[in-house]
């Protein structure tokens, strides 16, 4: 969804020829992934950072695109609504420091970003979602004006047919109805990449599906949503629920969501996945690209069925890329923005490391698990954060059991370190940065459970917008001073 693409009616033609188009695409990546030196080259990790842009009194400050015009960096990209950018940064390899270079990369934007918007009257924030957010904030009156995004509403739209419903359980539910797609821009996160070699692919994938939830429930950074405590992590239930185009009908099932946990446990390799896409879900905008010529040795671009990806939403997906050799990553999706630049890389390194530690015992859970419970976990996980309990295989299994996440989280940290020492990051890299997971751990709180607790103190003395603000003030202060989330005060104790 990052190409930019002008705003058109399609023909039935369009959709024939772009359905033809990443079917015969499907075929071409088949034949590229089996070439011999595909993916042979070294491992990296990526990331992409989600923000909002707030005003000095925190409320949202629509100024994505002035903001972008000034800073004059293509590393920065506009979001689906005016007040959040995409911040693209740089690919680093998994060997040594990666997550030190993430963090300092993120300091080092977020100081040039600081600056340019200070222009603007608007000051950027890194969390899952603004608490000071409003319906009306979530209206198209809010969304960027560029081609790709009014096509993805219009499309939505009128393949749902009726308002998307928000309902949102939690400490205060949230039960609204919108006819418009904004309401998925108020979710930001921290979306981490991680090339895979193909013949491991399937074991990290698997691995990272059952590991989600932890990562999810110790990383959990939006817990208000239109000043209402709900989910630990809120996003999980409005990302789904504001791009669901299903309407319920006379049949027996119902098509699969756009935004989904997955359809089960990878056999075989990620081709499968591409492949469950283009034969699951209908295209919703067949844009046609013209055709690159290549030169000797390089891959095709496969650029439908790239942007076709584009148009679902999987928590954890897989990504092509022709560069060089060829490689594929895995995009984990589901990690929020925030709270500090320490606390994200702290959480990729967790996620990645569980994926990868896991991976190789990874076929001993996989007959005591199946995927449903999986899913049923990540779900838990996303609404309780620490406070979670999770179905986990136990040793001499003869039934399901629920168990604390705060102890698998505990068992996981080993093996996040046996992961990365795969990857070889260095023994200080992991040490710094597993560690800020432990104590955030040991602290029993999240960047979600942070911000309901201080709101619900604040409403003590004040009325719920005047403590959202409150709130939002104290989190962007300890955002800027850079401490990790476990060093915050906390007031209501």
């Amino acid at each position: 969804m990052g190409r930019e693409i002008t705003e058109q009616d399609f023909t039935a033609d369009a959709y024939d020829e772009f359905n033809h188009r990443i079917h015969d695409q499907l075929d071409q990546l088949n034949k590229v992934m089996t070439q011999p030196d595909f993916d042979t080259g070294e491992l990296y990790i990526g990331a992409e950072l989600e923000i909002y842009l707030m005003d000095a009194q925190q409320q949202v400050s629509p100024v994505n695109l002035e903001l972008l015009s000034l800073l004059d960096d293509n590393q920065f990209q506009a979001e689906l609504n005016k007040y959040n950018i995409e911040l693209n940064l740089q690919a680093v390899k998994a060997k040594g420091k990666p997550f030190s270079k993430l963090t300092q990369e993120i300091i080092t934007k977020f100081v040039h970003l600081n600056t340019e918007a200070a222009k603007l009257g608007a000051r950027p924030v890194a969390i899952g979602i603004l608490p000071t957010l409003q319906e009306q904030h979530l209206s198209n009156d809010y969304m960027t004006n560029l081609g790709r995004y009014k096509l993805l509403a219009r499309e939505l739209s009128k393949l749902r047919g009726a308002p998307f419903h928000i309902k949102i359980d939690g400490d205060e539910p949230i039960n609204f109805h919108t006819s418009q797609v904004c309401a998925e821009g108020a979710n930001t996160s921290f979306q981490v990449h991680l090339m895979t070699a193909k013949d491991k692919f399937a074991d990290i994938f698997n691995a990272a599906q059952l590991t989600l939830p932890m990562s999810l429930a110790i990383a959990a950074n939006s817990g208000v949503f239109l000043g209402n405590c709900a989910w630990d992590e809120t996003r999980i239930a409005l990302f789904k629920q504001s791009t669901d185009n299903r309407i319920p009908d006379n049949n027996n099932w119902r098509e699969p969501a756009r935004v989904t946990f997955g359809h089960g446990w990878v056999r075989k390799g990620a081709w499968e996945l591409f492949s469950e896409t283009v034969n699951l879900y209908q295209p919703i905008m067949p844009e046609l690209f013209e055709a690159k010529t290549l030169k000797p040795g390089e891959n095709p671009e496969l650029a439908e069925l790239d942007f076709h990806m584009g148009t679902t939403w999987p928590w954890n997906r897989p990504i092509y890329s022709p560069a060089g050799k060829g490689h594929i990553r895995i995009e984990f999706r589901a990690l929020p923005a925030g709270p500090s630049a320490l606390d994200m890389a702290a959480n990729a390194a967790f996620t990645i490391g569980m994926a990868v530690g896991l991976a190789p015992r990874i076929e001993q859970y996989l007959s005591r698990i199946p995927f449903q419970f999986a899913h049923y976990n990540f779900y838990r996980a996303a609404k309780n954060g620490l406070d979670a309990t999770i179905l986990w295989p136990q040793n001499y299994q003869n039934k399901p059991v629920e168990v604390p996440i705060r102890s698998i989280i505990e068992d996981m940290l080993l093996v996040a370190n046996d992961g990365l020492t795969s990857l070889g990051v260095d023994r200080e890299e992991r040490d710094k940065y597993l560690t800020i997971i432990k104590q955030r751990l040991a602290a029993n709180i999240t960047g979600g459970s942070w911000a309901k607790q201080t709101l619900k103190h604040l409403r003590n003395t004040l009325s719920n917008d005047k403590a959202c603000e409150k709130m939002l003030a104290m989190y962007y202060q300890n955002q800027l001073s850079g401490l990790p989330l476990s060093e915050w005060e906390q007031c209501w104790r």
